[in-house]
């Protein structure tokens, strides 16, 4: 087995929940933050109010057609090709996949690489998706309620995302290469053999 190889060969299994659930639960609170970040990134370049979003004092309005369906749809499309396009070779890599199912989508690859591009990686749909394109929409006038719901979805749907690094960040050495076993992570100095982890 793949996961014992890489243990024989002294990659270090990252803590990390063991489920998609306890992910989900562990990243609540930056999810909380991640929108307030980005809500506030809008509120500098454009007018946001709870009434866009079908919410006020006395009630709850939410409509839901195709059109915001194929939406978010696309937008989980976009957030995990942004994950995927930054993996190096992927397009030649027989060791990385990419999918959506009905609750989440996911890239998952089992080529060694590096933290900084790790990281890059885990970040960029976040940056891109809810730090950037705000601000550049913003200035070109481009935010209709549905954008900004889509910019703040993305936020709430980063902070796994957000977890990832944080985990990342504080258990690995700066120079050290990462790899996927199912829904386990390893890593090991930059400093040492490659290891051949097929």
């Amino acid at each position: 087995m793949r996961h014992r190889e890489l243990i024989e060969r002294q990659w270090v299994l990252i803590r990390e929940p063991r489920s998609i659930g306890l992910l989900i639960l562990a990243s609540i609170p930056l999810m909380v933050l991640s929108s307030l970040f980005t809500l506030l990134i809008l509120s500098l370049v454009s007018s946001i109010s709870f009434e866009e979003f079908g919410l006020n004092a006395s009630s709850i309005s939410i409509s839901i057609n195709l059109f915001h369906v194929v939406g978010i749809f696309l937008l989980l499309l976009i957030h995990e090709f942004i994950h995927l396009s930054l993996i190096p070779s992927f397009i030649k890599s027989e060791k990385t996949f990419f999918g959506i199912n009905p609750c989440y989508g996911f890239v998952y690859s089992e080529e060694l690489i590096s933290k900084n591009r790790y990281i890059i990686i885990t970040l960029a749909p976040f940056v891109i998706i809810s730090v950037i394109l705000p601000v550049i929409g913003g200035l070109m006038g481009l935010l209709n309620p549905f954008a900004k719901f889509l910019i703040l979805f993305n936020a709430m749907a980063s902070s796994v995302d957000i977890l990832n690094f944080i985990l990342v960040a504080k258990q690995t050495p700066s120079k050290s290469y990462l790899t996927s076993n199912g829904q386990y992570t390893f890593w090991t100095s930059k400093s040492a053999t490659k290891p051949d982890c097929r």
